[in-house]
């Protein structure tokens, strides 16, 4: 997930320079027009792009280990909170020691 945060980061001050100079050679109409596009087109959609592959590489382990169920899990990471460590079908950071169930509140969610 950090790895989508640095690209697009990296993608954003290469686009800046990029957007500000073609503001002295394009009408201020079509500037804000070509910006918008340059900014989803090269931040924006390889995000969104790099996330859905993270969706799915990580769909398994969301859905089917025991730390899916826990309430120290974040799913948003694939991270266990507790012990601050990066779960996988075959490696548990707690090995179940830790686990503790979800809240009615967070399993409704």
């Amino acid at each position: 997930m950090g790895g989508i945060i640095y690209w697009g980061l990296i993608r954003t001050a290469i686009i800046i320079p990029i957007i500000w100079g073609l503001s002295s050679y394009l009408d201020y109409s079509l500037w804000w027009s070509v910006s918008f596009l340059l900014i989803y087109g090269v931040i924006l959609h390889p995000a969104i792009i790099q996330y859905n592959l993270f969706r799915e590489h990580n769909k398994d382990i969301i859905e089917a280990t025991l730390c899916s169920s826990c309430q120290y899990f974040d799913e948003t990471a694939v991270l266990c909170t507790k012990l601050d460590e990066h779960p996988s079908r075959e490696y548990l950071p707690c090995e179940g020691q830790s686990w503790e169930p979800k809240s009615k509140a967070e399993i409704l969610e």
